[in-house]
């Protein structure tokens, strides 16, 4: 009955899905799909498989599990990570964050920063405490057990004829291959509620006990760039037995302070083993033809029953039907220009992984549930790239669940902007789930992520214009507001508003010596404006001081027809400090709306210029959308296409989908949804626009067709 009623859903969504976009095209929502699954015939330690449901996530090797996780870990590493499993290692110094304080002056008062440098003492050994305390937990290796006809462990070199695909209809990830002339076929998927993973395998290698399943369990790093195993520490944790039945097991992790669950279940008969402190080995009976299994991991103890493979996996179809039949689709297919094949993989690809990484109960970090970058902790300044285009994609809940953890920080928030004497809150730049600042000798002076809030708390209240969603974040928008007005200083000479002692989006520019960056001049206007729209939606008098200073923003600084990186910034464009890392002066107009602060002939002068001038090797992956909605806002297209498809190494896209940045960001997810906002702003437009896929040239070699993207503001 489950069965015929998910095939009657799946058909009913299919029949929803083919219909008109408004612009005389249908579109077969399942083929565009298929047709842009990743599928993989070779070993890549860069070719990595993950499946998810935006607040776990678990990557995969060939085999289908987790079995060779050593030669994936400078790649694209087999992680097992949560928006909840993270660990401090103790604090026998007892450091206490106030440690980390240093005043700086640049308003005429003394603001205390949460600062790391390099130097000596005990100051800095506190910053450093801090900066890799929590830090985000691997919870734990699921992979074959492989022995091989000579009675040794298996090697990768022993898998062969390989042909592994990531279903995306179905969130299912198919891996089929030969061990030893032998055949053997797994099917894994994650729960898209619970942190669970389920995986069917099939081969007659059962038989001989030469395929088992093992479980493997390590030690935090505590390094700000990798997979957070450290297999030598076996001392420093403890995995222990603490339920056990004929089909199931239930472990216990304690490392230092912290503990979690893992509890795995399994149909037929089976044996478990302990082969070494934290390696435990389970063993399907010799006679079965095909074995599953489901392993769970929980923050708290939990005797609930596990679902089955077949339950988990008919539950994960369901929720990938809905996904890709209920959110927006945009099809490449009718397009002649010989880029639009690889945009389209790009996109399809993209809607997946921010929504298995990036879609959880916190912001995600930059390399989501994968693997740790700095330490696994989540940079605000970075949630507008992640998450804007899950509204756009019409997909507001996925938005909405990282939304309430503003609340949470909402408390320390208060604390840094009174700590530092300016009204509301100031969000933190590198942060974790408690929402304790992470010390920085960058990130603790960054300010484009306080706007972000009110940003997408707009896009929320555009999507379902109500009284329940003002009330849910007025508090939220009105605080972070009385912050952007106090943290801006009135020039008296000039009557002007000016925005100093900060470290812009280009961070190669100095606290000590920035004033007046052009994407933060334009993000106050933007902000400060929408926030006094959300008073009056209220039935509340406009902020008089919010107008003062809107009405008194500084203008941009220019010299030669070009937008400068600063007011402070030399002016020439040939010091390579301002031609590298972010070109953030094209988001003034880009991911904002053209504001008085901004002329259009100067933007298009300075996009000119950066598109033939600027340092690529220093850029990241999002600074390549960023530039092609500046293009399109400009009515300029062919640079907009240009822009997203620009051959840099930090603008690849690997076989997996993934933004491939460098060596020490193999992933990058802040490139994927800003590929996705790109590309739904190029179709659908923005505020004010009339034009029908404004992004796009009108060469008769872009005919680009989608249904259901929203506009951007």
């Amino acid at each position: 009955m489950k069965k015929r009623l998910l095939i009657l859903t799946t058909g009913l969504l299919l029949l929803l899905c083919c219909n008109s976009n408004g612009l005389g095209a249908m579109i077969h929502r399942k083929s565009l799909v298929d047709r842009n699954q990743p599928v993989i015939h070779s070993i890549d330690s860069l070719s990595s498989l993950s499946v998810g449901n935006g607040n776990f996530a678990f990557t995969v090797d060939p085999t289908g599990l987790q079995t060779f996780p050593a030669f994936y870990a400078n790649g694209v590493p087999l992680g097992t990570e949560s928006t909840w499993g993270w660990h401090s290692f103790a604090n026998p110094e007892h450091y206490a964050f106030s440690e980390t304080l240093r005043n700086y002056n640049f308003r005429g008062w003394n603001e205390p920063y949460a600062v790391q440098f390099k130097a000596t003492g005990r100051q800095q050994d506190a910053a450093n405490w801090f900066r890799i305390n929590p830090h985000r937990l691997h919870l734990g290796i699921v992979g074959l057990e492989i022995t091989n006809p000579q009675g040794k462990q298996g090697t990768l070199n022993d898998v062969h004829h390989i042909t592994q695909k990531l279903d995306l209809w179905d969130g299912l990830i198919e891996s089929n291959y030969t061990l030893y002339g032998k055949p053997v076929a797994v099917e894994t998927v994650c729960h898209p509620q619970k942190d669970m993973i389920s995986a069917y395998i099939t081969t007659p290698l059962l038989h001989s006990g030469a395929i088992k399943i093992h479980f493997r369990f390590a030690y935090p790093t505590g390094k700000a760039f990798d997979d957070g195993c450290a297999w030598n520490e076996p001392d420093k944790h403890q995995t222990t037995i603490l339920a056990q039945g004929d089909h199931f097991v239930v472990f216990k992790r304690q490392l230092d302070s912290t503990h979690y669950y893992v509890k795995v279940s399994w149909n037929g008969k089976a044996t478990l083993s302990r082969k070494e402190p934290h390696y435990f080995i389970l063993a399907p009976d010799t006679a079965l033809n095909s074995f599953s299994f489901s392993c769970s991991f929980t923050k708290e103890w939990s005797e609930e029953t596990l679902p089955s493979f077949d339950e988990c996996k008919m539950a994960t179809a369901h929720y990938w039907h809905s996904f890709w039949g209920k959110g927006a689709v945009v099809d490449f297919s009718a397009c002649k220009d010989p880029r639009a094949k690889e945009l389209e993989r790009r996109v399809v690809l993209s809607q997946y992984l921010t929504a298995i990484q990036c879609a959880g109960n916190t912001p995600p970090q930059e390399t989501g549930l994968t693997y740790n970058s700095w330490y696994g902790k989540f940079h605000l300044e970075m949630h507008w790239w992640h998450a804007v285009q899950f509204a756009l994609w019409n997909r507001i809940d996925l938005l909405e669940r990282g939304l309430d953890w503003y609340n949470i920080a909402y408390a320390n928030a208060r604390s840094i902007a009174r700590r530092q004497g300016f009204k509301g809150v100031r969000w933190m730049k590198m942060t974790d789930p408690s929402a304790l600042e992470s010390p920085s000798s960058v990130g603790s002076f960054l300010v484009w992520q306080q706007p972000h809030i009110i940003y997408m708390a707009e896009l929320v209240y555009r999507d379902h214009p109500t009284e329940a969603v003002l009330n849910r974040y007025k508090k939220l928008v009105f605080a972070t507001a009385d912050f952007m007005a106090s943290f801006a200083t009135d020039n008296k000479k000039t009557g002007k508003y000016v925005l100093k002692g900060l470290i812009p989006a280009q961070e190669t520019l100095r606290a000590s010596k920035t004033v007046n960056p052009p994407l933060e001049l334009s993000y106050w206007y933007y902000a400060l404006s929408t926030a006094q729209k959300w008073r009056e939606r209220c039935g509340m008098k406009r902020n008089q001081q919010w107008d003062k200073v809107l009405l008194n923003l500084s203008p941009f600084a220019s010299k030669d027809g070009l937008y400068l990186a600063a007011e402070s910034a030399p002016q020439t464009y040939h010091d390579i400090r301002f031609t590298s890392d972010h070109p953030a002066v094209l988001g003034a107009l880009g991911m904002l709306p053209l504001s008085p602060l901004v002329n259009p002939t100067l933007m298009r002068n300075t996009l000119d210029w950066i598109m033939k001038h600027w340092q690529w090797k220093t850029t990241w992956g999002w600074d390549y959308p960023l530039m092609a909605m500046t293009a399109a806002r400009l009515g300029e297209p062919e640079k907009a296409i240009d822009a997203l498809l620009m051959k840099q190494q930090k603008n690849i896209y690997l076989v997996n989908g993934q933004n491939y940045q460098d060596k020490r960001l193999r992933i990058y997810l802040p490139g994927n949804g800003g590929l996705l906002t790109a590309v739904a702003m190029m179709c659908a437009g923005w505020d004010g626009n009339k034009k029908k896929n404004p992004g796009f040239p009108k060469n008769g070699s872009w005919n680009v067709k989608w249904e259901g993207l929203k506009k951007m503001p």
